[in-house]
C-alpha cells in the first residue's frame, strides 16, 4: 500500500513512517522540517501540507492511504497564523487526499479534545462532545481540525476515515506537551489535586497509528496505553519533584513567580483528569500496548 504521511519528521511521524515501512508498505512523507537520517525506502519532502508545491506530492504519488499527523499543539503560539495552522492544514491534507484518489485517511488528533472539568466524566468516549476549548485558543484550533476531519464522514462518502484520539505519547525522544512539561526544573502541580494522567509509550501510539491506516478504520476512535497513573506517580517516576501551587497562581502565570512559563498544559488539566475509554480500538484492531505506564515513564526519564 502506498501511504503518504503528513508531519512525517516529528517524533510519531517518524516512528509510524518505519513501522509502516517495515510492514512492506512504499512509504513518502511531507513536513516542513527536515528528516536528514531517515531511511532510503522513505522518501521525505521537506514541504509546508498547507502549501501548493505540497499537493504536488499528492499527484505524482497517488496515495492509497494518508496519514495525517501535522498538528502541532503549543501554548506558545501567538499569530493569527499559528492560531490556525491546525484547521487550515486538515483541510489541506483531506482536500488533497480526495482530489488525488486517497481511499483511507487517519487523523491523528489529541485526547485533550474533550477537555478538562470538574463536571467531566471519568472515562470519555467517543460520542463526547469538547468542552473548556474557549480559555484555550490553541486547543480550540486542535477541536477545529478535529471537527473538520469529522465532516469528511459525509463530504468524501467513498473514503474511510479514521480519527484517532490519542492519550499523551511519551518515551525517549523527550518530545511532546507532556514531555515539556515533565522537563520543567520544578514541575508546577495544582495544590491538593492529583488527577489521574493517561500515557502510552510513543512506539506503540505509532503501532496504533499504523493499524488504524492498514485496516482501513472508519470513525472515531479513543487510543490510549496502560491504565492511568496519578500525576503525582508520573511525576515521581520521571525523577521530578512536584511544587504544589495554588491554582489561582498558576493562571497569573509561572514566569511571576520565578518559574519558567508552563508550556502545553493549563491549569485546569493539572486539576481535572483527560482519560478515555479507548476499548472500541482495541477491538477493531486488536491493539495491545507493549509497555505499561511505569515503564513508559522512565523510557521518557533514561532517554532509551
Amino acid at each position: 500500500m502506498r501511504v503518504l504521511v503528513a508531519g512525517i519528521a516529528g517524533k510519531l511521524g517518524r516512528l509510524t513512517a518505519l513501522r509502516l515501512a517495515a510492514a512492506g508498505h512504499e512509504v513518502e512523507g511531507l513536513d516542513r522540517r527536515p528528516w536528514r537520517d531517515a531511511p532510503r525506502e522513505v522518501r521525505v519532502h521537506a514541504l509546508d501540507v498547507r502549501k501548493r508545491p505540497a499537493e504536488d506530492v499528492f499527484r505524482r504519488f497517488r496515495p492509497e492511504a494518508v496519514v495525517h499527523l501535522a498538528t502541532v499543539a503549543q501554548l506558545s503560539l501567538r499569530t493569527e497564523d499559528q492560531l490556525r495552522q491546525n484547521l487550515a492544514g486538515t483541510r489541506a491534507v483531506f482536500d488533497a487526499a480526495h482530489r488525488h484518489g486517497a481511499s483511507r485517511v487517519v487523523f491523528v488528533g489529541r485526547h485533550t479534545y474533550y477537555g478538562a472539568a470538574p463536571d467531566s466524566p471519568l472515562y470519555h468516549t467517543e460520542d463526547e462532545p469538547p468542552v473548556e476549548v474557549g480559555s484555550l485558543p490553541q486547543l480550540a484550533d486542535l477541536v477545529a481540525a478535529d471537527l473538520y476531519a469529522a465532516s469528511a464522514f459525509w463530504r468524501f462518502p467513498g473514503m474511510r476515515v479514521a480519527i484517532l484520539r490519542v492519550a499523551y505519547a511519551l518515551g525517549p525522544s523527550r518530545r511532546g506537551l507532556l514531555a515539556s512539561y515533565l522537563s520543567l526544573p520544578r514541575v508546577p502541580t495544582v495544590l491538593g489535586y492529583d488527577p489521574l494522567v493517561q500515557v502510552v509509550h510513543e512506539e506503540d501510539a505509532a503501532e496504533a497509528v499504523a493499524l488504524a491506516a492498514e485496516k482501513g478504520l472508519h470513525g472515531v476512535f479513543n487510543v490510549a496505553g496502560p491504565p492511568p497513573l496519578p500525576l503525582s506517580k508520573v511525576i515521581s517516576a520521571a525523577g521530578r519533584k512536584a511544587l504544589p501551587l495554588p491554582a489561582p497562581l498558576l493562571r497569573l502565570g509561572l514566569a511571576r513567580v520565578g518559574l519558567a512559563p508552563l508550556p502545553g498544559l493549563a491549569a485546569a488539566h493539572l486539576q481535572y483528569p483527560v482519560v478515555v475509554d479507548d476499548r472500541p480500538f482495541r477491538r477493531a484492531t486488536g491493539f495491545e500496548p507493549r509497555y505499561d505506564a511505569l515503564a513508559t515513564v522512565e523510557s521518557f526519564r533514561h532517554g532509551v
